[in-house]
């Protein structure tokens, strides 16, 4: 699986989006996080939309920006005009695998660290050509969560769930890609229920998983 993570800058960022696409279009396990998401739109926008300039603002003033700075947020000034902290991020749709792995939960919150965000002006061309922001703010103004359409787990969140990982309670984004790198995802999310989670099953001494358990003392 391939595991794109966040951070700042335009260091590297082309070897980042090549894997994305290496990713996408050879059914690989893929999870971006904040940064990795953006990667994301930004790769699916220039092989997918055709948008062969795309790109985001942070990196370069193209015609089609399509992760830019937040409205609300001045240029120029890094971490106090970052979007931080706790937020609750709302499922818009059932028909989402990290909904599943999250226990059929409606809404998470998790902590965020970001100055950037996918452009709303081209959410709808994205929706139609297979990415689907199925996570979002609580104004429905901001894509937390996108998964790609026909890919065994393509998956980007804005926020950075490692900051709430727990040893015996992890990620359900982290878990979601070990999981499905293990061939075992689709195993996996027939037992999932909101009173039995993916982390209860891979915890389970039980677990018919047992092979792959996570937390398996050697």
């Amino acid at each position: 699986g391939v595991l794109v993570p966040g951070g700042f800058g335009s260091r590297g960022i082309e070897g980042k989006i090549a894997a994305i696409e290496w990713a996408r279009t050879h059914s690989k396990p893929f999870l971006g996080i904040c940064l990795g998401l953006q990667c994301a739109v930004i790769e699916f926008a220039r092989h997918i939309l055709q948008y062969k300039d795309a790109n985001s603002s942070e990196f370069d003033k193209c015609e089609h920006q399509v992760v830019v700075e937040m409205p609300e947020h001045n240029p120029g000034v890094m971490g106090g005009t970052m979007r931080l902290g706790r937020r609750t991020t709302h499922f818009v749709t059932d028909d989402s695998v990290l909904k599943k792995l999250y226990g059929n939960l409606d809404s998470v919150d998790e902590r965020h660290r970001h100055r950037y965000e996918v452009n709303p002006v081209y959410i709808d061309a994205f929706e139609k050509a297979g990415m689907k922001f199925v996570g979002r703010s609580d104004d429905n103004e901001r894509m937390e969560i996108l998964e790609l359409e026909n890919h065994p787990y393509f998956v980007g969140v804005q926020y950075h769930p490692e900051y709430i990982s727990r040893p015996l309670k992890p990620s359900a984004p982290y878990l979601g890609l070990i999981w499905a790198a293990c061939g075992e995802l689709k195993n996996v999310l027939t037992l999932v229920t909101k009173q039995q989670s993916p982390t209860d099953i891979a915890t389970k001494s039980s677990s018919p998983f047992s092979h792959v358990n996570l937390f398996r003392h050697t």
